[in-house]
């Protein structure tokens, strides 16, 4: 990596440097050593308002190839200059703390310092509309006298900075951040600002008492659309996305009693009550929500399944409704998807380094079948998505059909199913081998019929990626067998089988350590020796934490790839139970031993991985 040319003891120092660009250049050479960015001294000034892509060339050792690519993504989008930006992002081409280096070349605007960002307060944000800082991603964060630190993130806020001028009747001074950060800030300070309470069931009371929502008759259709009283409704349903968001819940259930109403939050796979609603106040709740999802409002015998695409905190969120009629009303489960925020790489889920190498060389594979196993919720289609992104290219035609569609990925053809026009599983394959496709993902594998199109498809030339509902690797084929496949066809086209499930990250604030017992190091497979140079945690529980001793979650894996022996084995219809001895004695990791390397590396605890895996114990 090339030295800064600012540093002190280098000939050209900072001192050196062109006065008016003293403060640019301070900032872009403390970042220098970190993050593998250089400025020669003598192109620093001519770098200042040119092309992003030539200053990331020169700063970043951007390679032309990859930025003539990413242009050409650009102009098939429409995009800008931010457009360019975020592909090369995207791409992992570039780092962000690059691009902001860049633009501050670029604007001759310096960076941020470190550490303010956090000091905005609500004082600040009151001045401008929340829509205005939203839309330029724009936030001041500092002031000093009669000037306020603006953050911004791209050359289109610079437009808004007059403007704020007046709205703040002082002086401004930009600096650089990148627009993760602002949008957290802005976030942040605007609920503090608008008082958003982290009781939402106190807020519910608040409003339905200063609207006295109780003397609305709520079986009305036509006085709930109309009526302004049912603003505190829209305000509940409102909050209660952001807070399910917030606090990074995948579903929201909404289950009606026969005296009461409970909301609950699945999050990091267990469900937790968040707050209880008046009854009075259940068919408003409903309402709304099926109107956000335009379903039929007025129907409430039958279920239904609908979708509510909406921004949440500057991030894009896909919601999958589902209403269910029960004895007490209707019951609502909502899946949400943050779209902003999906791991698309294979290195980011952590696999063990074998198992890495050994699923890139099967997604490289020209044919056969990869499968990846697990229940409702363990992560199946977000390794399915980053297998496709490992591989997408020009050069590739992939195909999908899904059951929805949960992420739009560029240059793939995705395919919903629609069992109203009979599209399913089965019927999309058939079409999609017309279309002359590479690659092929199918969501899910339910029936014979699917099963024997993706055999069929992965014998004549075609990689085939999806999905099955099992406990492990070895019961998979079990599986196929009994619904009918034949054992020949699946010896001869799979390559491989993963099953995964999401353990919860023991939270770093709050854990403890403690000493194990023989019992449980027997049970989860850790020997004495690696227990006495292991620290081993457990969880205690915490504000950060919502008191449940776990914050995130993190994969483990099981991955069978299949070889002559295992063929052999399938072929004789062998059982689950002596496939998986004949896999482990040819390495395989097993998912309990995979949590147990977890647990070595201080990522969870004994107690979270006994809890996932136990249905494997018939095997270990």
């Amino acid at each position: 990596m090339s030295s800064s040319p600012w540093e002190k003891d280098d000939k050209t120092s900072l001192k050196n440097a062109p006065e008016e660009h003293t403060e640019v250049s301070r900032s872009v050479s403390n970042l220098s050593k970190s993050h593998s960015i250089t400025v020669d001294l003598t192109k620093f000034r001519a770098l200042f308002g040119q092309d992003i892509g030539k200053i990331l060339m020169e700063t970043a050792s951007l390679k032309p190839e990859h930025l003539a690519e990413a242009q050409f993504i650009k102009q098939e989008q429409g995009g800008d200059e931010e457009t360019l930006s975020d592909i090369l992002l995207k791409k992992k081409w570039i780092t962000e703390k690059q691009l902001l280096a860049a633009l501050s070349i670029q604007l001759n605007i310096p960076m941020v310092e470190d550490g303010l960002m956090a000091q905005a307060t609500p004082e600040f944000i009151s001045k401008i509309p929340i829509n205005f800082a939203k839309k330029f991603v724009i936030v001041p964060i500092k002031k000093t006298g009669r000037t306020y630190m603006i953050a911004i993130s791209s050359r289109k806020a610079l437009s808004a900075v007059d403007d704020l001028k007046i709205l703040l009747k002082s002086d401004v001074k930009p600096v650089i951040a990148s627009k993760s950060e602002i949008i957290d800030v802005i976030n942040r300070v605007y609920n503090q600002a608008t008082r958003a309470s982290e009781n939402l069931n106190q807020d519910l009371m608040e409003d339905l008492e200063a609207q006295n929502l109780e003397n609305v008759n709520l079986n009305e259709t036509q006085d709930l659309l109309e009526s302004e009283d049912e603003a505190p409704i829209i305000r509940l349903v409102n909050a209660l996305l952001f807070q399910a968001v917030k606090e990074r819940a995948s579903d929201i259930h909404i289950e009606p009693g026969e005296k009461d109403l409970s909301v609950r939050f699945r999050i990091d796979g267990v469900l937790f009550e968040v707050m209880k609603p008046p009854k009075k106040a259940q068919n408003s709740i409903s309402s709304r929500i099926k109107i956000m999802a335009e379903l039929d409002i007025a129907e409430k015998r039958i279920p239904q399944d609908g979708r509510i695409r909406i921004k949440i905190g500057g991030r894009d969120v896909d919601i999958r409704v589902s209403t269910l009629p029960t004895s007490h009303g209707e019951r609502i489960v909502m899946r949400l998807l943050d779209t902003t925020n999906v791991v698309l790489d294979l290195k980011d889920l952590g696999f063990d380094p074998s198992q890495l190498a050994g699923i890139e060389k099967v997604v490289n594979l020209n044919h056969g079948i990869f499968l990846v196993t697990g229940p409702t919720g363990s992560g199946k289609t977000t390794t399915l998505y980053a297998c496709i992104s490992k591989i997408n290219s020009r050069e590739l035609n992939i195909i999908t059909v899904e059951d929805p569609v949960e992420i739009q990925l560029a240059g793939i053809g995705q395919i919903q199913v629609n069992t109203k026009v009979n599209l399913t599983f089965a019927s999309g394959l058939r079409s999609i081998l017309r279309q002359d496709p590479d690659v092929i993902m199918v969501g899910e594998i339910r029936d014979l019929e699917t099963a024997e199109i993706a055999i069929q498809a992965s014998l004549t030339g075609h990689l085939v990626f999806s999905t099955l509902h099992t406990n492990d690797a070895p019961s998979t084929i079990t599986r196929l067998i009994d619904m009918g496949v034949e054992p020949f066809l699946v010896s001869s086209s799979l390559v491989a089988i993963m099953a995964q499930r999401l353990a919860r990250k023991v939270c770093k604030d709050c854990r403890e350590t403690y000493k194990p017992t023989a019992l449980e190091l027997a049970e989860i497979g850790i020997s004495q020796d690696q227990a006495m140079r292991t620290v081993f945690y457990r969880a205690k529980g915490c504000s950060a934490c919502a008191n449940t001793g776990y914050r995130g979650r993190l994969g483990i894996y099981e991955l069978m790839p299949i070889d002559e022996s295992l063929r052999g084995l399938i072929l004789k219809a062998a059982d689950g139970q002596t496939i998986k001895k004949a896999a482990m004695e040819l390495g395989m990791i097993s998912l309990r031993q995979d949590g147990a390397n977890k647990i070595l590396k201080g990522h969870t605890t004994i107690e979270e991985i006994l809890r996932i895996t136990q249905e494997e114990l018939g095997y270990e």
